[in-house]
């Protein structure tokens, strides 16, 4: 058996066509993602690859629900167990959120140049377990040794790192 730890099926996420003029009305609808399917075993990685405007973008936002999909599951191995991303109410996926992030192509972008490693690393924990924030710096810099960087990098600026590093 194949511990997979998210399995999407037949998923797809559709924009209305929007006609604006004195009355506004749906004319119709683009498709962004058209029935998607691909599993993610545990302790390994995807690269979703395709050209600009392909939908690479669209398709990881619906499978977290910052936007809604049309049709399919996302079934995600939670702390709690399986869970279905596409049935939670935007309540249930709060505690969710701690254990799935997107990581972006241009992660440089996403990174506060004027903060530290140590501090960029610590923000979800001081947002999402302040009551533990005595361990917090033991807890980044196990999170820094697990993807190969050393504890010596928390005191780094992003513009230090290659691109790689910075992902």
């Amino acid at each position: 058996m194949t511990d997979y730890i998210l399995e999407v099926s037949n998923f797809s996420v559709k924009f209305p066509l929007i006609k604006r003029g004195l009355l506004s009305r749906q004319v119709g609808e683009f498709t962004a993602v058209n029935n998607v399917s691909f599993s993610v075993q545990r302790g390994s990685s995807l690269g979703i690859v395709g050209e600009s405007g392909s939908g690479k973008t669209t398709l990881v936002r619906a499978i977290l629900r910052a936007i809604d999909p049309a049709s399919g599951s996302a079934v995600f191995q939670s702390q709690a167990g399986a869970v279905d991303l596409c049935q939670l109410s935007d309540k249930e996926l709060i505690p969710l959120r701690t254990q799935m992030q997107m990581i972006f192509q241009d992660p440089f972008a996403s990174l506060n140049p004027r903060m530290k490693v140590a501090d960029i690393v610590s923000e979800p924990l001081v947002i999402h377990r302040p009551e533990q924030h005595r361990e917090h710096r033991q807890m980044v810099v196990h999170m820094l040794e697990r993807v190969g960087l050393e504890a010596d990098t928390l005191h780094r600026f992003p513009h230090a790192f290659s691109g790689g590093q910075r992902q």
